[in-house]
């Protein structure tokens, strides 16, 4: 998938119709999960070069959709057009291809994942808004953000990787900590997948870190802040676990953290946004990759310039 490319008119029209001046459940009416995105139904999903996109980047968003993120829901949909307008204008990566992933609780949800198409045009937004916030989550104290990971290794297919050897994008966020496995069990009865034995969440992470720059936003603002654990996501992920005090600067965030990767100095980065609440956000997400670049570990990332 792919093909066309995004309009900011059509966004305009879209957004008018869909999302100005409307509230969470008006923006996401679905009341289950649409088959199209339920991960039994998906053998795998591609992200392809066309005409159009000749030199594709896979870029996978997964939004934590349990019930204390509501709040955040309705902002993201509302900036989503802010978000694909500073890829496309910015350009920190070619001719990027976005999937959004909703994240819930496999131990307890209905539909605990789901994921959209790789889309370069406005099918971003409306697959987006026709995913279930189904609003869940167990009270366990976390919820399963890892299943983002087990799909972008194991059901997804890009041409960025097999045909040039780069390197994807995943960004998960919420409010929450993770499991410390994935348990054979629930892969079977998410992803209809037979795998011998449970997966560790730190292994899992190695295993998609070899395909796809892998972040986790965390956000401080959700209603389950208090169970987030930083030092664990820290623990796992070192600096590539955010620390977001401002969730409606996620757009910005976002587009910054695929700047700095691609290889432009992390404080032209932070400098090159006119507004000072939005470079102090930037500053408090990226900060820690400047301290990676003096040490010299970000030349391990794949630049795309």
């Amino acid at each position: 998938m792919g093909c066309g490319n995004w309009n900011a008119e059509d966004w305009k029209r879209y957004s008018s119709a869909r999302i100005s001046g409307r509230g969470a459940r008006e923006i996401y009416r679905a009341r289950e999960c649409d088959p199209k995105y339920d991960p039994l139904n998906i053998k795998v999903r591609e992200s392809r070069d066309s005409a159009d996109n000749p030199l594709s980047t896979p870029i996978i968003i997964g939004l934590d959709v349990t019930g204390s993120m509501s709040p955040i829901l309705e902002v993201t949909a509302k900036t989503l057009g802010t978000m694909v307008g500073e890829i496309l204008v910015r350009k920190p990566v070619t001719d990027p291809q976005i999937m959004f992933a909703a994240v819930g609780d496999s131990t307890c949800d209905r539909a605990p994942f789901q994921a959209t198409q790789f889309e370069s045009d406005i099918r971003i937004a409306s697959q987006l808004t026709e995913l279930w916030f189904e609003r869940g989550g167990g009270g366990n104290n976390f919820e399963s953000y890892p299943l983002a990971w087990y799909f972008a290794a194991n059901k997804t297919s890009t041409d960025a990787w097999e045909k040039r050897g780069r390197k994807g994008f995943i960004f998960t966020m919420g409010d929450d900590c993770f499991p410390g496995k994935i348990t054979a069990e629930e892969i079977r009865r998410v992803f209809g997948d037979r795998v011998s034995g449970d997966i560790s969440v730190k292994s899992l992470y190695a295993q998609v870190c070899r395909r796809y720059e892998v972040f986790h936003l965390m956000l401080e603002q959700g209603g389950s802040a208090r169970f987030m654990k930083p030092d664990r996501w820290r623990e796992l992920m070192g600096e590539r676990a955010i620390s977001v005090s401002d969730y409606s600067r996620l757009p910005q965030i976002i587009v910054s953290l695929m700047e700095t990767v691609s290889g432009k100095e992390v404080n032209d980065v932070i400098d090159s946004w006119e507004d000072s609440d939005t470079r102090l956000a930037v500053r408090n997400a990226v900060g820690g990759l400047a301290d990676q670049s003096r040490r010299g570990s970000l030349g391990k990332f794949i630049r795309f310039r």
